[in-house]
């Protein structure tokens, strides 16, 4: 059996033909131009969906679509996603099914990513895991008794805006001192920008004092590999913060594996070794042994796969 995954971007949208068991076998990307507004981006989806040929098929089971924002507890509407002007509330299963025919779902793109990690990739196997997934900013998802946690009204596991410090960083978040002020590609490299430029004998500050918005996490990644003290120690920080943040979700949830994924994940022991040992000496003894930090290495194709994986389980 076959089904339709979308990945709804404010800047791209994809979409793959996912099989239940081999997982993508075609993938395809169009630009959003969500600044076209609300029906040019519907159509939009609508088109890149009937692009695919879908003649000679098994059984297709319908099209799971990822958005941001929060999704309604009955996975038929979207309420605010950033980066789409003209969204307030969309009924977007509905108004995808109108145009192509086949049944629709949604669902939040971090819990998908979630799902994707849970039925083919890293999280396979796992009864139980929170996902954080670090990049543009951070979200994440919550898999309990192998599915999904959504909460009281669909919008559990927004994992990005939970605060470490009341009077700390802001961000994107009303929450100050969000865990995403500090782990958000671009607030990790505004702070980092920061700190380098009390150090003008580094070789970050001579590579980037001239042109700031240049540098990102994985230029402090590259400096990090051959030995710049000044890059270990800020990924060092943002490791230890995302470590503060693990507590938290752990003695809130009783789960104890974690799954990263994102771009900044690529950091990989510069921000996960602090995270892993600060997480170890502040949980509550009961939980240390369950305690470990898995990488996700699907990338961007576990949100695909999580949205083809809802439409298999939910149509």
């Amino acid at each position: 059996m076959y089904a339709l995954g979308i990945d709804l971007g404010g800047t791209n949208i994809k979409a793959a033909l996912v099989h239940q068991r081999d997982g993508i076998s075609e993938l395809k990307s169009i630009p959003t131009q969500a600044k076209d507004g609300l029906e040019p981006t519907l159509e939009r989806i609508a088109e890149l969906i009937n692009s695919f040929n879908l003649r000679d098929r098994e059984t297709l089971a319908g099209v799971g679509i990822g958005a941001p924002g929060m999704i309604s507890l009955d996975r038929k509407s979207v309420r605010n996603p950033p980066n789409l002007p003209g969204w307030t509330e969309v009924h977007l299963a509905a108004e995808i099914q109108s145009r192509i025919g086949l049944p629709a779902i949604l669902e939040n793109d971090a819990n998908l990513m979630a799902l994707g990690s849970a039925r083919f990739g890293a999280g396979f196997g796992q009864e139980h895991f929170i996902m954080i997934t670090l990049g543009t900013g951070v979200g994440g998802g919550i898999i309990y008794n192998n599915r999904i946690f959504r909460g009281a009204s669909g919008a559990a596991g927004e994992l990005g805006h939970i605060t470490i410090d009341y009077a700390g960083a802001t961000c994107n978040s009303t929450v100050t001192g969000a865990i995403e002020g500090y782990l958000g590609q671009r607030f990790l490299s505004q702070r980092a920008a920061e700190v380098i430029r009390k150090h003008p004998e580094n070789a970050l500050f001579e590579t980037f004092s001239k042109d700031w918005p240049k540098l990102e996490p994985m230029h402090l990644t590259e400096a990090a590999e051959i030995g710049n003290e000044l890059a270990i120690e800020i990924l060092k920080d943002a490791g230890e913060k995302l470590g503060y943040a693990l507590v938290n979700y752990i003695h809130t949830l009783d789960i104890t594996t974690i799954i990263v994924s994102g771009g900044v994940s690529k950091a990989g022991k510069w921000i996960l070794k602090p995270a892993e040992k600060v997480a170890l000496e502040q949980l509550m003894p009961p939980f240390r042994p369950r305690f470990n930090i898995i990488t996700e290495q699907l990338g961007n194709e576990a949100a695909l796969l999580g949205a083809a994986a809802l439409a298999f389980e939910n149509l």
